[in-house]
């Protein structure tokens, strides 16, 4: 449905011609991030890293046939006429646990007791679970008939030696650690996780848990945006609250770029503030640009290059419902395309608008939503200001309000898009 939605054909307003699309901002900044080198990881750094190349098997996976469960090693020819009402007997001529590396050879007309993982005897060719026997150490009875291979896993069975186990661009997970650990890796050349520091500014900011002068606020954007960092797979860290001076500001960056391979900053870039210490800072270096993007929350944006290493930055405005808008839609991309994968981008869905909605023209609207995935159904929460922190914390979807609309009505078919 598209009944409540009203548009104002009055064209752009004054100064919002400068404005560039959300696509066309995130394209200019994904099109200048180079990524990350490749490193030699250890397994135990390496999970979230993207392998730089493909992984093939060393050796075969199983390194040897062993049993897939506790029970009997027999010759299934001898246990081939076992029921319940005529069990088969067979002595039990010794005890294979895992991690016995004994060589031993299967008599036909005995069977050996075997535990899960152990080496299969030779001459073995089946593994009777001991649920199917009565668990005899001395003589084991046999209550049922097994195939040859029964419970047996066979070397290579999972990957013979040369087989390609992850191929490049896979990001390493619990699973895919496991399985080079498995097949005996231990390092992996990949782009590592990237590491993101977070820095704040402002003179009114004061660090969670101090006491509060009239005129300060606790600063939150650092740790909201650090918590984001690594929710998007980055290693993240929190620098502590700047000043608003430009000298507090360079030696700040200058401080974050020894650990940092991208680099976020919170506050100072409104348009023409005279305390707008980041912008002036940086548009001092001649490496950062300052844009007006057509969005609403996080009009301001400002992206570029500092160090010698060429570090990128974002600079993100200081509301932080505009900063974590603007994290979503332009640096968690950023932080795939620094590991060289595709951007996964929030997930978009329609769903159904439960209230009206109004938004400014020529600006796309990220409004926040309380999303009923199971009714299909959005309704926008109360405060939509960008400093409404307890707000967005009672939303878990941005409504998408495009440029040329500037309401919708109830009832009315919307985009929306997940928030992590």
């Amino acid at each position: 449905m598209t009944s409540g939605m009203t548009t104002d054909g009055h064209g752009d307003r004054a100064g919002q011609a400068a404005m560039e699309s959300v696509e066309d901002y995130l394209s200019d900044v994904l099109a200048a991030i180079a990524p990350l080198p490749p490193l030699e990881l250890g397994l135990a750094v390496a999970d979230g890293s993207v392998l730089a190349g493909d992984v093939a098997a060393r050796s075969p996976l199983p390194p040897f046939d062993n049993s897939a469960m506790d029970g009997y090693a027999v010759l299934a020819a001898d246990v081939a006429t076992a029921t319940a009402e005529a069990p088969v007997t067979l002595p039990v001529a010794a005890e294979v646990a895992a991690g016995d590396t004994a060589q031993r050879e299967l008599t036909p007309g005995t069977c050996i007791r075997i535990m899960t993982g152990a080496l299969l005897p030779a001459g073995a060719d089946a593994v009777v679970p001991v649920e199917l026997t009565d668990g005899g150490s001395d003589r084991a009875t046999f209550m049922q008939a097994v195939p040859a291979g029964a419970a047996v896993r066979r070397l290579g069975g999972d990957a013979s030696p040369g087989d390609v186990l992850l191929t490049a661009g896979t990001r390493l997970g619990p699973v895919q650690l496991g399985l080079l650990a498995a097949t005996g890796h231990d390092r992996v050349l990949a782009r590592p996780r990237p590491r993101v520091s977070v820095i704040s500014t402002g003179n009114e900011l004061i660090e969670p848990g101090r006491p509060l002068l009239p005129g300060q606020i606790w600063e939150s954007n650092s740790v909201m945006l650090a918590a984001a960092a690594s929710r998007a797979g980055a290693v993240a860290r929190r620098h502590p609250v700047v000043r608003d001076d430009t000298v507090s500001v360079l030696a700040a960056i200058d401080e974050a770029l020894a650990g940092a391979d991208l680099i976020v900053t919170s506050g100072g870039v409104s348009m023409g503030a005279e305390h707008d210490v980041v912008k002036a800072a940086l548009t001092a270096l001649g490496t950062v640009s300052f844009r007006k993007v057509a969005m609403q929350p996080g009009m301001p944006q400002g992206f570029g290059f500092v160090g010698p290493d060429s570090t990128p930055i974002f600079t993100l405005p200081g509301n932080p419902v505009s900063a974590y808008v603007s994290f979503w839609l332009f640096i968690a991309p950023a932080l795939d395309a620094l590991q060289n994968q595709a951007p996964r981008m929030p997930a978009v869905r329609q769903a159904t608008l439960a209230a009206p909605v109004r938004s400014p023209q020529g600006k796309r609207s990220f409004l926040r939503g309380s999303l009923d995935p199971g009714a299909g159904t959005v309704e926008p929460v109360s405060g939509q200001s960008s400093h409404q922190l307890a707000a967005l914390a009672r939303s878990n979807a941005l409504i998408i309000v495009p440029e040329k609309v500037t309401g919708l009505g109830a009832g009315d078919t919307v985009d929306v898009l997940d928030l992590p």
